[in-house]
């Protein structure tokens, strides 16, 4: 068997058996495991660890725009679900109910928290008062509960982690401008930190979530053609602040209602990242988010000076911000080489008595594969970190491409079909009305997934009639 063969035979093939394949991965990368109530997930310390990276580049962004972290309960009154009857339709079927606690039926039933709109209006209504109070806006990292039917790690689960920013202004336009400006926060973090192009754009008003004027979506392509929502901004009106009595009393003393916005992502973004850069041999993973941004291998470990070398190079990558670790396991070399593959490390460095003697180090990219023993040991600071940002570019500049290639505009729904049983994104007009939309989904099991701004479809792909709008329709998980 050839190199590497035995070692990726332990997943399914990518091209053949996609979702077996993340599955597969996701499983012996050791990022998740099945929890013991159906349709949970235990993230383990290497997922975990991605989770984090992702958490700490985007607070520091929400840091940086001025919004501040809280931490909202976990347990809701029923009776705040009803307050906004579209949101409590919207959610109802996902809602995971307590009705007893210390022995004993509770007199108000608590609903686990599925999103937090209304604990959050409830307690903005107490806390703003006057024009002084505003802008409001904070977000909490926190679990969430769906009582989903059908779940795959990451992806669908009935527990998962995300953070959600809610915001309540004085004014429309002011929420508004919030709902494109992290619109275009989460744009900015996908392609600088995930390495993950995305389309950015209106929902639907099918599509929209429960309770808003307006959704905003970040729509990402899967490796089989497939799209994920990947982040939402919602703008909310004044729904929510006069479900919650959110007012404020305005300069010139009267009394109005505030305007409020949200915005979330959770891990499914690990997913995203998956599907999007994954291949034959497991993971590939953006340097800004892996756990392990340089794995340095010994070879001929038990030679003098070899592991001496090899953690006097570890501490110097570490100094220089690099997260590296020196695999010193008694796992033979050939071993570490699939393991690390599999994991997705960006960075492999081989080091072994020729090299340390010849001053060099040999250099492995997981994302191309290719091996290069002419780096300098003595310049490695300068030449990982070149490479780290090498490797995020190309890693987006691939799959921006893929994703290009792969979005094809269609005249009618046997095109739409074509397209999308060929693993692609279809870019048709839209007449607006929603038998147009929901005929798309029978014929072809596709969605709108964001509206096109460059609108220049003329007539619906359905009906033939002008067309309003221009829509990205995908399949979708």
């Amino acid at each position: 068997m050839a190199k590497n063969e035995q070692f990726v035979s332990q997943i399914a093939d990518i091209e053949t058996d996609f979702p077996q394949w993340y599955t597969d991965v996701v499983l012996k990368t050791k990022l998740v495991d099945y929890g013991p109530v159906k349709g949970t997930m235990v993230i383990r310390p290497y997922g975990y660890a991605i989770w984090e990276n992702i958490q700490r580049e985007l607070d520091a962004r929400f840091r940086e725009a001025g919004v501040e972290n809280a931490y909202f309960p976990l347990l809701i009154p029923l009776s705040f679900m009803t307050k906004e009857a579209e949101h409590v339709e919207g959610f109802a079927p996902e809602v995971a109910v307590v009705t007893h606690a210390g022995g004993e039926k509770l007199q108000e039933p608590l609903v686990v928290r599925p999103t937090s709109e209304t604990i959050i209006g409830h307690m903005f209504g107490k806390w703003v008062e006057s024009w002084r109070d505003l802008p409001l806006r904070q977000n909490q990292w926190c679990n969430v509960m769906r009582w989903e039917k059908t779940t795959r790690p990451f992806l669908r689960t009935s527990e998962f982690l995300w953070q959600e920013g809610h915001s309540v202004y004085a004014t429309g336009e002011e929420a508004e401008r919030e709902t494109f400006a992290m619109l275009r926060l989460y744009g900015e973090f996908a392609k600088t930190v995930l390495c993950m192009p995305v389309l950015t754009g209106r929902k639907t008003e099918k599509e929209k979530f429960a309770g808003a004027v307006a959704t905003y979506g970040m729509e990402a392509m899967m490796h089989d053609g497939k799209s994920l929502q990947s982040g939402t901004t919602h703008y909310m009106g004044q729904n929510f602040a006069k479900a919650f009595d959110v007012r404020f009393t305005d300069k010139d003393g009267t009394l109005k209602y505030g305007y409020t916005m949200s915005y979330g992502v959770s891990t499914r973004l690990i997913g995203a990242l998956i599907m999007t850069h994954g291949d034959r041999r497991g993971l590939v993973l953006p340097p800004p988010v892996a756990p392990v941004q340089v794995v340095i291998v010994p070879i001929a470990a038990k030679k003098e000076g070899v592991l001496e070398a090899c953690r006097s190079l570890e501490a110097r990558l570490k100094r220089a911000g690099v997260r590296a670790k020196v695999d010193d396991s008694d796992n033979s070399p050939g071993w570490k080489f699939n393991e690390w593959e599999m994991k997705g490390v960006p960075l492999r460095v081989e080091l072994g008595p020729r090299d340390i003697e010849n001053g060099k180090m040999t250099v492995f990219r997981r994302d191309t594969l290719e091996k290069d023993d002419g780096y300098a040991l003595s310049d490695a600071e300068t030449q990982i970190g070149e490479l780290l940002r090498t490797i995020c570019k190309d890693l987006y500049d691939r799959a921006e491409r893929r994703m290009r290639e792969r979005i094809l505009t269609v005249h009618s729904p046997e095109e739409l079909l074509d397209a999308v049983n060929r693993g692609n994104f279809a870019r048709a007009g839209w007449c607006g009305e929603r038998a147009c939309e929901d005929r798309v989904k029978e014929f072809a099991q596709a969605t709108a997934r964001v509206l096109d701004e460059n609108h220049t479809e003329t007539v619906c792909l359905c009906c033939g009639k002008p067309a309003k709008h221009t829509v990205f329709f995908a399949r979708a998980y």
